[in-house]
This record gives C-alpha cells, structure tokens and sequence, in this order.
C-alpha cells in the first residue's frame, strides 16, 4: 500500500510538487528595509498600496535589496560599505546564508539575479587596487561566491540587467574609499565616474564617461526600461552651490542625455539624488531628493522637466499602477499618478534609501 510519503517523493522525482514562489510570501509588491522606533532594523515586504505583509529583522542597517526571480528569496546588502548581506526565505522568515565579502572588499548596497536566478552579482570596492569588481555568487549552491569582474571603473553602485539580454549596466559612482579611512572619499578632485556595459561573462562591452565639466557627479543608481532605456541618478561631489544636472538617459550606443529641472526647482534637490525609477507605462522618469524632501518627474523621450513633488525626506522609489511608488524616512509610502489617486499612507517605521520592485510570475 502507497504511503504518503512515498506519494509525496514520486512527486519531487517526478518534479510536479510546485516550487516555493513569491506567492507563498503572501505575493509582496516591493521590498524595503527601515528602522522601528524601537532602533531595530528590518526587511518589510510592502503591498502595491503600502500594506505590510511581513518585516524580517536584519541584523544592521538595510540599504537596498535583490528580490530572486523566482523564489520567495532576498538578498538584504548593509548600508554601503558594508561586508555582509543576508539571504532571506520571506516565506519562512529564515536566514538561509551569509554572503560576507572576501578581504580587500566590500559592498556597495547593491545587487542582482541573473534571469533564471542561478547567479547573484554585487557591486564592491576592490579597495587595495583602486578598482571595482562584479562579485558573482551561486544561488543555488548556498550562495558560495564562485568568481568576479571588473565593473569597468571605481566605486561600482548599482547594477541592473537589461530585460532580455544578458547585460549588465553598472553605474560606477568614481569614488574611492579604504577601510582604513572609514567613509572619506579619498580622490575627488580626480574622480570620474562613468557606466559600463558588460556580459554576464564578465566581458566588458562599452563605457560612457559624464562631460568633463560633471566629472564631480557621482553617478549612482539606475533604473532600466524595458527596451533597455537608462536612467540614472547623480550625486554631486563639488560646491552644493553649482547646481549640476543629477539625472539623465542612455541607451546603449548611444550618448548621455542629461536632465535638469528649471532652476527654482532644481535647486530644492541640494545637489543629492538619492534613487530613480521609470513609471509603470515607462513614459516618465523620476528621482528623489532625500536631502531637499523633492520628488521630480521627466519625460523619458525628450528629458524635460514633467512635475515635482514634495515629501520630507522622500528616498526610496519605484514603478507604481499608473505612475510612481515612494517612501519616506518619516514612514510615508505614497503613489504618483495613475486614474484612481491614493492618499498617502504613514508606518511606525523610517524607510531607508531604496524602495525595491519584485518581479511579476509573467517577468519571470
């Protein structure tokens, strides 16, 4: 007579047990990590309204995170320069591994899964050589780190998959730091950031400096389209008083096109951008200004200038129905555009920098 258990392990040799899915999380939207009142830190997974599903404690201060594929899985990176990052099964509230960053580096805050998901990569600080690296982990061996590459510049951030290739674009920030001098940035005055484009393989296939006027514009974080569109968002190194553009688009192949609000308006960013996303339909770009409490709005075809937003200390941000999703330091998760307009809603908790999107089952 059959058992269930023998039942159950015909299933998993036949394959047709269903693997764990975001689902099983309770189907989060977004991913961000915060600060309780209480001084603890953790990782929330957030409805498309704001509605919190689960929080999951970390065991420091959370910067952004990499949403598996396909899994219920996180990977939660420290504040940069940290040197460790946690792996998180959000559907059991379980820390399935450590990844800590071998000597000589650190990360950066950031990562990504390849597209099946076998492959997580992370920006770090090679900081004995001056240079930046892609750390390459494999997600489906305990996530042993099985190799890196150069990331094409100094002071690597933020990285992102173009949809349906197998590039990578990094956008190095061009600062360099050392353990030893804590968060000085050590070369300013010849800093020079860029974003490359590489393979998976690690192949480096193009890189595209700033004009040398805004060789001070730290660039930062990157958000992709689906036909592989750029954008991304600057922070200024220089005099807080020039006023330098701290946005722009790029496709691959082709040339930067920066974007800058009029004057006025520009200068409530306090020469800080602090993240960037496409909206939903992909017809506008926005960044965010946790230093000047501004959210502003760009058309993704020409750059200019579409609208601003006020929110004190609005940071994290990402495609929302019908526009934009943020959150704030001061517990707002709010929504821009769209038919049907929301009020915004307040959490006990501080949001940190990055409001991250999970992947749809249909994207997977």
């Amino acid at each position: 007579m059959s058992t269930r258990r023998g039942f159950l392990a015909g299933l998993v040799a036949t394959g047709l047990i269903p693997k764990p899915s975001w689902a099983d999380a309770g189907a989060p939207s977004y991913l961000a990590a915060g600060m309780l009142p209480s001084g603890d830190y953790n990782l929330f997974g957030l409805t498309e309204t704001g509605a919190e599903i689960f929080r999951l404690p970390l065991p420091g201060r959370g910067h952004a995170a990499a949403a598996h594929p396909h899994r219920p899985e996180a990977v939660a990176f420290a504040r940069r320069p940290g040197t460790f990052a946690i792996v998180i099964d959000c559907a059991k509230g379980e820390i399935e591994a450590t990844l800590e960053s071998p000597e000589g580096r650190h990360f950066m805050g950031h990562g990504t899964f390849s597209p099946d998901g076998t492959r997580l990569f992370t920006p770090e600080n090679a900081y004995n050589e001056t240079s930046g690296v892609i750390g390459i982990w494999d997600a489906e061996h305990g996530y042993a780190r099985i190799g890196e590459f150069v990331s094409g510049g100094v002071g690597p951030h933020d990285i992102c998959l173009l949809p349906g290739t197998d590039i990578f674009a990094i956008a190095n920030g061009g600062i360099e730091t050392h353990p030893d001098s804590g968060r000085t940035k050590l070369n300013i005055p010849i800093m020079r950031p860029n974003l490359s484009y590489a393979t998976l393989q690690g192949e480096l296939l193009e890189t595209v400096e700033l004009p040398r006027e805004y060789h001070k514009n730290s660039l930062r974080h990157l958000s992709v389209r689906d036909d592989g569109l750029i954008a991304f968002a600057m922070q200024w190194e220089g005099d807080v008083n020039d006023n330098p553009p701290l946005a722009g688009l790029h496709r691959m192949g082709g040339e930067m096109v920066l974007a800058e609000a009029p004057a006025d308006v520009h200068q409530r960013m306090r020469a800080y951008a602090g993240s960037v996303a496409f909206s939903e339909s992909g017809d506008s770009f926005a960044i965010t200004s946790p230093r000047g409490g501004e959210m502003q709005v760009f058309d993704s075809e020409t750059a200019e200038f579409l609208s601003a937003v006020d929110s004190d200390d609005i940071c994290g941000l990402s495609s929302g129905e019908g526009g934009f999703t943020y959150t704030t330091g001061k517990g707002i998760f709010g929504c821009v555009g769209g038919d049907s307009p929301r009020s915004p809603s307040r959490h006990e908790v501080a949001f940190d920098n990055h409001l991250v999107r999970i992947p749809s089952p249909d994207a997977a």
